[in-house]
């Protein structure tokens, strides 16, 4: 049982590994330690101040910005005193703060940057009780005159000011803190309307933490690159919760441009990023291998045939042939270890991936050349660990075996339900949502669709609420799994999003988002021409590769019974990619389904409707805050599909 809080926990480090390395920060191109000692220092300061600018215990402190030393200090610092700590997203526009910020009551904000400091002025109107904002970089804001605007380092000296007074303040304020006291909240995406802020006490969210590090064997010797949104539970967990828990090293990298670098100067042992990331990392190596000489590229081939045959067996531990192990350490010495060191993971001991599917080739592809990769399965509302691949038994179609304290529950309709140690308290200032989900049992419904193998390994299928039915047609009454589909789709490297419809319709029909970088490289590759995303996508060479990765889906599709019927009959490629800024993807990178097929509606309608091209315009957002317009004529292509292949008894 986790008995405890988080800055006890910090305490504890900085009182038995004063010494030892806490935070590691990469600044102007050399690594800089924080350690243990010094944090307590620093969060010993930084509350004092807090406490003296008027924030209370139970209040609400917004904190934003990349993964910093300060920072995480910053939200030590507020759960020392009783406050609480709201990460958002960084990359979020400013008026993607003021929800949270009005529903919070949040009075103040501790932010990174410049870049955070203007969205925080913007919206001031429409928050009017935001009094002060702390930024942590000083760059750019040496005239900024704004009343209750100041830099960290202002808020640090005050509250060394205040402990010289009181020497006795923060100590107590520690001992009042109990573990059943909120210590953080997290906003939901928002993918069906106004984010839902999950409240997380120090217990949920420390419990899991443990249960994490158990089921792994985690040690204070671990090494882990903080890159990820902090206001993601995800990265949250990883390098705040197991932190504090384990006591091992969190690395900041300098910036999101030299995030592969710093994973190659790091060599982090403990490892953790979406599908996403793992599928670019991937690309970029076969980028890169389509451009190399002839005989790396057998080489590279050769060897890789062998890493996917006898791999995966070896990382599960099952017993591998003499010559096959004899190949296999060649292939390690001359690909394998070197294409893990160039993709930074060559100390990898344990690496995760969860929040979407990953395609069992990429899954396939890092264990074959020795990487421990394993799936997850959590959510923000249970504090990520619920279930967990063990080193010798992950499998790419399932998210692993429940971990401790985790119980499991199928419903009729296929729902899983959860009861945990690390649920949510609830949802901030909405007991309607809180009781659709919380049961009075003590059980969370997930609003995911799956079941338990005879291995005792979950499978997810997708949403419950997005598994559909088609209606008419040749396929009438069968399932439709748009995520499963979209998921599908976008295990080619040359495919980057995708979205399917088809609930209630009598065909399942598909929007295609192309990967720039693979295709463009793919393109150049080929001679082909293109002035610029728009022009690239409709190429009808392109639209015959993308034809290719759908009808191998469909192919796929067809050898499982129950899902045959989602073989994408049409398809288009769209003329800009999805954005977040845009409103077409979360933060979290989710596709908002929804949302784009009323948006798009009149290319969905086209597809439905036979048309070979549709005309389209598009308002966009540029990053500098400008819009504009991308227009086009789409293409609309069918795909071959295939009947049901009967599965032998």
């Amino acid at each position: 049982m986790s008995s405890t809080t988080f800055p006890r926990l910090l305490l504890d480090h900085a009182a038995h590994r004063p010494h030892a390395a806490a935070l590691r920060e990469k600044e102007y191109g050399i690594w800089q330690t924080t350690t243990w000692s010094q944090l307590a220092a620093l969060v010993r300061d930084m509350a004092a101040g807090l406490a003296q600018a008027g924030l209370k215990r139970g209040e609400h402190v917004v904190v934003v910005g990349d993964n910093r030393p300060r920072l995480y200090a910053a939200m030590l610092a507020a759960q020392s005193i009783g406050a609480v700590p709201v990460p958002l997203y960084q990359d979020a526009v400013a008026a993607e703060f003021v929800f949270p910020i009005n529903n919070a009551e949040v009075a103040f904000a501790i932010v990174e940057n410049q870049e955070q400091v203007d969205k925080m002025l913007e919206l001031r109107p429409q928050c009017p009780q935001l009094a002060k904002i702390w930024f942590d970089d000083p760059r750019g804001l040496r005239n900024y005159k704004e009343p209750g605007l100041d830099s960290l380092d202002v808020l640090i000296d005050t509250g060394r000011g205040f402990n010289a007074r009181r020497p006795g303040f923060f100590d107590e304020e520690v001992r009042r803190t109990q573990p059943d006291d909120v210590a953080a909240m997290f906003f939901t995406s928002g993918t069906t309307g106004n984010p839902k802020g999950v409240v997380h006490s120090h217990f949920t969210l420390s419990d899991r933490a443990r249960a994490g590090a158990n089921f792994d064997r985690l040690t204070p010797d671990e090494e882990v690159l903080a890159y990820l949104p902090p206001a993601w539970i995800g990265q949250n967990i990883f390098s705040y919760a197991q932190w504090l828990v384990c006591g091992y090293v969190v690395n900041c990298p300098e910036s999101a441009g030299t995030v592969m670098i710093d994973l190659k100067e790091i060599g982090p042992t403990y490892y953790f990023a979406p599908p996403s990331v793992f599928e670019g990392l991937l690309t970029s190596v076969m980028i890169r291998m389509d451009d190399a000489g002839a005989l790396k590229r057998w080489l590279f081939q050769r060897f890789m045939a062998v890493a996917r045959r006898v791999g995966p067996t070896r990382m599960d531990g099952g017993a591998v042939g003499l010559g096959d192990r004899i190949v296999y350490a060649l292939g390690n010495l001359v690909i394998y270890g070197p294409l893990r060191n160039t993709l930074g993971l060559s100390r990898v001991r344990v690496a995760y991936t969860a929040g979407e599917a990953i395609g069992p080739d990429l899954f396939t592809f890092y264990r074959a050349i020795g990487i421990n990769l394993k799936q997850l399965y959590g959510s923000t509302e249970t504090a990520v660990f619920v279930c967990m691949q063990p080193d010798n038994a992950a499998k790419a179609d399932t998210v692993g075996v429940p971990c401790e304290g985790v119980e499991l529950q199928v419903t009729g309709s296929g729902e899983i339900l959860i009861r945990s140690p690390g649920l949510l308290k609830g949802y901030y200032k909405n007991a309607v949502a809180t009781d659709e989900v919380l049961s009075p049992e003590g059980w969370y419904r997930t609003g995911d669709a799956g079941f338990v193998d005879a291995s005792g390994h979950l499978k997810i299928i997708d949403r419950a609420k997005d598994v559909g039915r088609l209606v008419g047609g040749p396929n009438d009454g069968a399932m439709f799994a748009p995520k499963y589909v979209e998921n599908k789709l976008k295990f080619f490297p040359y495919i980057q999003e995708a979205v399917a419809f088809g609930d209630k319709r009598d065909r399942v029909c598909a929007f295609i988002n192309i990967d720039f970088n693979a295709v463009g490289n793919w393109a150049e590759r080929k001679n082909l021409p293109y002035a610029g995303y728009t022009d690239l996508a409709q190429k009808p060479e392109v639209y015959a590769l993308i034809r290719d990765c759908v009808e191998q889906v469909n192919a796929d599709l067809a050898a499982d019974d129950k899902l045959s019927g989602s073989q994408v009959t049409r398809f288009l490629v769209l003329h800009k990619e999805l954005d977040a800024d845009d409103g077409e993807l979360t933060r979290t990178r989710k596709v908002r389904r929804g949302y784009i097929g009323e948006k798009y509606g009149v290319l969905v309608d086209a597809m439905y409707a036979g048309k070979a091209t549709q005309f389209i315009e598009t308002q966009v957002k540029f990053e500098d805050g400008r819009t504009g317009v991308v227009a086009a004529d789409l293409k609309i292509e069918d795909a071959k599909t295939f009947s049901t292949v009967r599965q032998a008894a």
